[in-house]
């Protein structure tokens, strides 16, 4: 099952997308397992957690050195956003693994909504706003906004395996008025805090609820993602973003009705 292709070409669009657009290619790890690689539905989640969590952070890495990861942002919506989906993964033990996929088709759904919408006008008002946004910090609206936002997008992401970066990118850049080149770096970074959490508890509910890890499986589709994400990185300046998202946006219309039909 290792050597089958479908699953090194899915994993480096999984990466290839992360890298380009900060979001929206880790919604594509679930169904990647779960449809080609045929593993079990609650196996498939939790190892999409590690496996997103380890691409996320390597995409990341470079960013950090840069400088375009927000620390600021990182505290008030990324810790929340963990503690958060530590939480959803202990929900996940009393949700069945057909109403996880539901709920996972709907939320890949909501992605396909959020890219299909475009951001260039917002993102253009993020960076005329961004230098007066960090001498005077957040409101404390900002702050409520951006913790509440950060459970809700942890909660998803602990309970069906997904990033959550179509989710993070937006609400940075609409609520704490950031670029979009910051807006995606520190999204990488919050999407590997909140996927390890995640899959911390998944490896504590392991034995209670029977799932067995596919550690080649992770290794491969890990590494072939990271893959995708370095080569995403070096094209991120050179394509048109919003075009992209777009269009990837428009993909994930079938496949989440896929989804659903064979869930129901």
């Amino acid at each position: 099952m290792i050597f089958d292709p479908t699953i090194w070409i899915g994993a480096i669009l999984m990466g290839l997308s992360l890298g380009l657009l900060g979001s929206g290619g880790s919604i594509l790890t679930v169904p990647l397992l779960v449809y080609i690689a045929h593993e079990p539905e609650k196996a498939a989640i939790a190892e999409s957690l590690l496996i997103v969590g380890l691409v996320a952070l390597t995409g990341s890495a470079s960013l950090f050195l840069k400088r375009l990861i927000d620390l600021r942002l990182v505290a008030v919506f990324g810790l929340p956003s963990m503690l958060a989906a530590y939480f959803g993964a202990y929900l996940s033990q009393y949700v069945g693994a057909q109403i996880q996929m539901l709920i996972f088709a709907v939320v890949m759904l909501g992605a396909s909504g959020f890219m299909l919408r475009p951001i260039n006008a917002s993102a253009s008002l993020s960076k005329n706003q961004s230098h007066s946004s960090m001498l005077q910090g957040f409101t404390l609206l900002q702050y409520v906004t951006l913790v509440i936002a950060g459970i809700a997008v942890g909660i998803l992401a602990g309970l069906v395996g997904v990033g959550g970066g179509f989710l993070i990118v937006p609400a940075l850049l609409f609520i704490a008025r950031t670029t979009m080149q910051k807006a995606i770096a520190t999204s990488l970074f919050i999407i590997a805090m909140q996927s390890f959490a995640g899959f911390t508890k998944y490896s504590y509910l392991q034995s209670t609820q029977g799932i067995a890890f596919n550690i080649p499986l992770i290794i491969l589709v890990t590494a072939c993602a990271i893959l995708g994400v370095l080569i995403g990185g070096t094209l991120v300046n050179r394509l048109p973003q919003a075009r992209l998202k777009q269009v990837f946006g428009a993909a994930l219309i079938p496949l989440s009705f896929f989804i659903l039909y064979t869930n129901v």
